[in-house]
């Protein structure tokens, strides 16, 4: 793991100080997982932040607990009042994803960080706001195996296989800017390694 990101205290937002872990990484660099074992094993409180979409529930996505439904006006509408952290379509879908303010200040109500999965345009909006957010970019052991990996969930079609593997190469070519990075080659060790990264921020 690398740092070389300056250490700042993050300023207070709703009257107490927020923390942030920031996830991010590409298609296929296991960040799924990981996020579920850190929710289950963190050595801090964390709080899932809640993503906003303007994409349709699919079958037993739960509106406040998957992701906040909305439709396109109500997002654009929140979005021109400065509610979002951040803002994102997805692969071009047509479809808009977001963190909204809120799901911060809740984490920070509770005592918790707020931990967001997000991609990496996401992520740098995120740094900008808050610089002292702890963020680890996710990858896999190499270019190749993003592709073994994507190709292995055998439910994608070539042209969206190519698209994320384009987005990849965009994002990894962006890593650097992230405080941490941790190659996901064995699982256990990416996690316990991310775990070590919390306790020693946590001290800080």
């Amino acid at each position: 793991m690398s740092s070389d990101a300056p250490q700042q205290s993050v300023g207070e937002h709703s009257g107490r100080a927020a923390r942030l872990l920031v996830l991010s990484g590409p298609s296929g660099s296991g960040k799924t997982t990981i996020v579920r074992k850190l929710l289950k094993d963190s050595p801090v409180p964390l709080r899932i932040c809640v993503s906003a979409t303007t994409r349709p529930p699919r079958t037993g996505e739960i509106d406040g607990e998957h992701y906040h439904f909305m439709s396109k006006e109500e997002f654009e509408r929140r979005r021109q009042n400065g509610e979002f952290l951040e803002t994102a379509e997805v692969f071009s879908s047509g479809y808009w994803y977001g963190t909204l303010k809120s799901e911060i200040a809740r984490a920070a109500e509770e005592g918790a960080w707020a931990f967001l999965e997000i991609d990496v345009e996401g992520a740098l909006n995120v740094m900008r706001e808050y610089p002292d957010a702890v963020t680890i970019f996710i990858r896999a052991s190499s270019d190749d195996e993003y592709e073994k990996r994507l190709r292995g969930r055998g439910t994608e079609s070539e042209e969206v296989i190519q698209k994320r593997l384009a987005t990849a190469r965009r994002e990894l070519s962006l890593a650097d800017r992230y405080r941490y990075q941790v190659v996901n080659d064995d699982l256990e060790r990416a996690v316990e390694e991310i775990q070590q990264i919390l306790r020693t921020e946590e001290a800080d």
